[in-house]
């Protein structure tokens, strides 16, 4: 049972606190893998003669596979615990980033980054990790650390991996730059296996009932839930209609159609896992006190849509269109990219701060509100700005979007602890599904219409949230394997 007391001691690392440092770095590994490509998409584009549709490719295939990853990756981590699922996840990231390394054409480099995708699904392991680790009263500020801090692995490898780049020199520079981050993972994840734990000692692992979809509580869940799975599937396939004929094309149509059968087939498969885990809502229906609102689900995936997609999207974007819009060098460029990513180190955990303090809701509506506006400042930066302003008005923005990431993640573990895994997989896919659509929609648009797009799409989040999210309140109970049940505080 957690420690209703835990305290978070950055300078410890004991317990619960070396469990958070442990967390966050495996997550910043994981997105030094991630986005290791994005700073050094210049040196990738000379060396490989990539089109200006074939980088947006790339982008976009980055964020692709992590969409279906984060909801088996969340099935995972319910079921065979944090400690090992993190420590896969990193291994087997570092040999897709080798193979990204070694890439000598465009195909081989969009084979691999497609596969890389597979490592921004580690974000939901942590969630699960440190909701067990704890309570209440810190686990949104827990949560905000962890993701704020594993978050700025992609601010650093703006910063680093090009200077490593042109320190090695060479052609070759950017190869070898992309497998030190490999090597790194390689050996963070035999440290993170050897040192992490799923819970505190004597505490339960509660795992789900049952596997192949959410468990959820009603009827009106039941066709929630459905229709919420929708959007994961139509997101590949707005990738597959991106590489089609059509478009870039890099698929040829029989393949496309493949693609979108297979699409197909999968939905249809999903759909009867959820009937077959929750037919008993039509039946004698759930207990009342294992129900809770898969409206929270819903509601938060579409929060983390705006939030966390822009920013993948933004991040993605940064390093390059600062190098044309204010004619920048690499270097240059991607450390001033890399102000978006960096308040990751103080706005996720400010985010999770306050929504402990003072209240889920109330703070998530205010950061919406805080989004929306940033992005419309950006939509007007024009070559004539100061690069100083431009830096100021990135940051504006990236606090109070980050700081919304930091909001949701903070009630996440709030909603249903043997699902957490699960929840987090939704929620961070939704993230994912947002960048797909937001890349796509930049390479059909000027940037400034595709900020405001953003701009609006908060707005219209603010009012569903402000209208139908619920506060946490009281307890969320779980059964013991002897059958005793547990209340879990959530306010």
């Amino acid at each position: 049972m957690q420690n209703e007391k835990a305290k978070i001691n950055l300078l410890s690392f004991k317990g619960n606190n070396k469990i958070l440092h442990l967390s966050w770095f495996a997550f910043f590994t994981s997105f030094f893998v991630w986005f290791n490509h994005a700073p050094l998409m210049a040196f990738i584009r000379d060396d490989i003669g990539l089109t200006k549709q074939e980088v947006a490719t790339i982008l976009i295939l980055n964020v692709a596979l992590t969409i279906p990853a984060r909801v088996l990756i969340g099935m995972f981590v319910d079921r065979f615990g944090p400690r090992l699922i993190y420590s896969l996840l990193l291994f087997i990231s570092a040999l897709l980033c080798f193979g990204f390394a070694l890439a000598d054409s465009f195909e081989t480099l969009a084979l691999f980054r497609f596969l890389l995708g597979f490592s921004g699904a580690g974000f939901v392991i942590g969630i699960r990790l440190i909701s067990e680790w704890f309570p209440v009263k810190t686990v949104g500020l827990a949560e905000g650390i962890y993701g704020g801090w594993g978050n700025f692995g992609s601010a650093a490898a703006a910063m680093i991996l090009p200077g490593v780049a042109l320190a090695i020199g060479g052609e070759d520079g950017w190869r070898y730059a992309v497998a030190i981050t490999g090597i790194i993972a390689l050996i963070y994840a035999f440290i993170f296996y050897h040192n992490a734990r799923n819970t505190p000692k004597g505490a339960t692992y509660f795992k789900p009932k049952k596997s192949g979809a959410m468990e959820i509580s009603t009827v009106g869940d039941f066709f929630l839930y459905m229709i919420m799975k929708m959007p994961l599937f139509l997101a590949l396939a707005l990738l597959t209609w991106k590489l089609s004929p059509a478009n870039l094309n890099m698929l040829s149509d029989n393949v496309c159609v493949g693609i979108y059968i297979g699409l197909l087939i999968a939905f249809a498969y999903q759909l009867y896992h959820i009937y077959e885990v929750n037919k008993i809502v039509f039946g004698k229906g759930v207990e009342e006190i294992q129900q809770y609102s898969f409206k929270q689900v819903a509601l938060l995936s579409l929060a983390y849509m705006v939030t966390f997609g822009s920013e993948l999207a933004v991040v993605s974007i940064l390093p390059i269109y600062f190098m044309d819009i204010f004619n920048l060098s690499a270097v240059h460029a991607g450390f001033i990219a890399a102000s978006f990513a960096f308040m990751n180190l103080l706005a996720r955990p400010i985010g999770g701060l306050f929504s402990d303090k003072i209240g889920r809701k109330k703070i998530l509506l205010v950061l919406l509100v805080g989004v929306s506006i940033g992005y419309f400042i950006m939509s007007q930066i024009d070559p004539s700005w100061p690069i100083a302003l431009a830096v100021v008005s990135t940051m504006f923005c990236s606090f109070f979007v980050q700081a919304g990431e930091g909001a949701v993640f903070a009630t996440v573990p709030l909603i249903k602890r043997r699902m957490t895994g699960q929840i987090s997989g939704m929620v961070g896919a939704y993230g994912n599904v947002g960048a797909v659509c937001l890349l796509t929609l930049y390479s059909f648009v000027r940037v400034e219409i595709f900020f405001i797009f953003i701009a609006v799409s908060s707005i219209i989040l603010t009012l569903l949230i402000a209208i139908f999210m619920s506060e946490p309140k009281g307890h969320m109970a779980e059964v013991q394997d002897d059958g005793t049940i547990e209340l879990i505080k959530v306010s």
